[in-house]
C-alpha cells in the first residue's frame, strides 16, 4: 500500500479497501480516518464495512466525510479531534488523498 507521510502522526492515501487494513495495522498505524462520504463512488466500501474490519484488526476508526470542494471549518475541527484522540500514527484516506491532505493543512492553521 502506498501512502504519503505528512507528519510523524499522519499519512494520507487514496481509497483503502477492507482487505488492506491488516497490512495498515502491521505497518504501525493505530487507526484510520475515512474522509469519503458513503456512496461517493459505486465501487467504494461503506464506512460501516471499513469500521467493522478496522475493529477486527485492532485499528481505531473515524469517519469525517467531506464532499469534494465543500470542506468546512467543522470538517477541519472533526479531523483535528480525530488526530487528537489517536494514540499513535494514523492513515487518513479519500479517493486520491487530496482531501485528507487539505484537512491536515487546515488543522495546521488552527494549531
Amino acid at each position: 500500500m502506498e501512502y504519503t507521510r505528512l507528519s510523524e502522526q499522519l499519512a494520507t492515501a487514496p481509497q483503502v479497501r477492507p482487505e488492506e487494513l491488516r497490512e495498515i495495522a502491521a505497518s504501525g498505524f493505530v487507526g484510520i480516518i475515512n474522509n469519503r462520504p458513503d456512496a461517493e463512488a459505486p465501487d467504494q466500501p461503506s464506512s460501516l464495512e471499513l469500521e467493522a474490519e478496522a475493529g477486527r484488526v485492532g485499528l481505531a476508526y473515524w469517519h469525517v466525510p467531506v464532499v469534494p470542494g465543500a470542506m468546512s471549518d467543522n470538517d477541519v475541527r472533526a479531523f483535528a479531534t480525530a488526530l487528537h484522540e489517536a494514540d499513535g500514527p494514523v492513515l487518513a484516506f479519500c479517493r486520491t488523498g487530496n482531501r485528507s491532505t487539505a484537512l491536515w493543512k487546515g488543522t495546521q492553521a488552527i494549531s
